[in-house]
């Protein structure tokens, strides 16, 4: 069955450019970036530096591979020993980016566990922390939290994890792919939540729906070691203009995430009065919802509701994501809802009183490069 924009909730990734997007991309003042005479980036640039609050930022294709700079642009100028980089054990950059990271960055990648609101735990990484001198070491924070079903952390955690980072003298970094949906849950500005991170990755083709680009802020001579190491990993970008003017149209659209949430909220609503459906509650709710079917497999479920037109991504920790972003509307949701249930009324009675056969914890080949 085709499936309509408004039916894929396969992540905010899916979103299309709109007719202003294009009239800006057709439109835009080019130069070439490598050279760093592209005005149209330059500008971009200095937009997400100011929302942030650092001195700089660096335009690159994908989130992913601001992630990728981030530890290696801390680490020192070239030469410099490959560092030691700790994140959650459930943070994108853990399930996805770490073959990327330890093949193409050299890095020592460790996990911590994660409390349920995505922090992760304060004792476990002071006690990584104190294992004593070694490479630089970077501490990761992602925010939102992706597999706590999109969970926005306030400024007292961000500052919590930095202040520990500090104290042993690691250098800290935030994922902040969804930041800007954290920073509308909390009703915040960004640069409160990204103030005392020494690094920032933030993305602009997620939550706000541009059709390209995450950025890499940090200091002056941060951003130009991570200018030098984007060249050599092959993401120098000439004219890219046409790439940076649809996102700045796409920053102007921030406090819309507020809609985004709201019809997460519904989705989640709806689900609640479904029989045999559990849901991940987090305490501060973003874009997203994670459910689980019992009596089905995230894989099962999915399929399933593929056959109602409704697309969902499988995760490995029994649930599946659906994720609100500007091409919905709550019509969409309503049919999302009537999909589940419709769902949840093939099985029988006896399965969805258990747990069903859930997966293990190991990476799905179902999940996306940049989910």
């Amino acid at each position: 069955m085709p499936t309509s924009a408004r039916l894929d909730f396969r992540s905010d990734t899916r979103t299309v450019p709109d007719a202003r997007m294009r009239a800006a991309m057709a439109g835009a003042e080019v130069g070439d970036d490598v050279y760093g005479d592209d005005p149209t980036v330059a500008l971009l640039e200095e937009r997400v530096a100011e929302l942030l609050g650092t001195e700089a930022a660096l335009l690159t294709p994908t989130s992913t591979m601001a992630n990728l700079l981030a530890p290696l642009a801390a680490s020192g100028p070239p030469g410099s020993p490959a560092p030691r980089l700790i994140v959650g054990a459930d943070t994108h950059m853990a399930f996805l980016e770490a073959p990327g990271l330890r093949r193409f960055g050299g890095v020592e990648l460790l996990t911590v566990q994660q409390r349920p609101d995505g922090l992760p735990d304060l004792d476990a990484l002071a006690a990584l922390l104190a294992t004593g001198a070694g490479p630089p070491t970077v501490v990761c924070l992602e925010n939102t939290s992706m597999m706590r079903s999109g969970n926005a952390l306030d400024a007292v955690a961000t500052y919590a994890v930095a202040a520990l980072a500090h104290r042993y003298g690691a250098h800290f970094h935030l994922d902040g792919a969804r930041l800007a949906n954290a920073a509308v849950a909390l009703g915040v500005r960004p640069v409160e939540l990204a103030e005392p991170a020494d690094s920032v990755a933030f993305s602009v083709s997620k939550g706000l729906g541009a059709p390209v680009g995450g950025l890499l802020c940090g200091s002056r001579e941060y951003v130009a070691r991570a200018r030098e190491l984007r060249g050599w990993l092959g993401g120098s970008l000439h004219q890219a203009g046409v790439v940076a003017a649809p996102a700045l149209v796409a920053l102007g659209r921030l406090p819309d995430l507020a809609a985004d949430h709201e019809r997460a909220a519904a989705l989640a609503s709806g689900f609640a009065s479904v029989p045999g459906v559990e849901l991940i509650r987090p305490p501060r709710p973003t874009n997203m919802v994670m459910a689980r079917l019992a009596g089905l497999t995230p894989h099962e479920c999915a399929a399933r509701l593929a056959g109602h037109g409704v697309l969902v991504l499988p995760l490995p920790n029994g649930y599946v994501r659906f994720v609100t972003h500007r091409a919905h509307d709550m019509i969409g949701v309503r049919e999302a809802v009537k999909a589940l249930a419709a769902v949840a009324a093939t099985v029988p009675a006896a399965r969805l009183t258990t747990d069903g056969d859930l997966p293990g914890r190991g990476l799905s080949t179902t999940w996306m490069e940049d989910a």
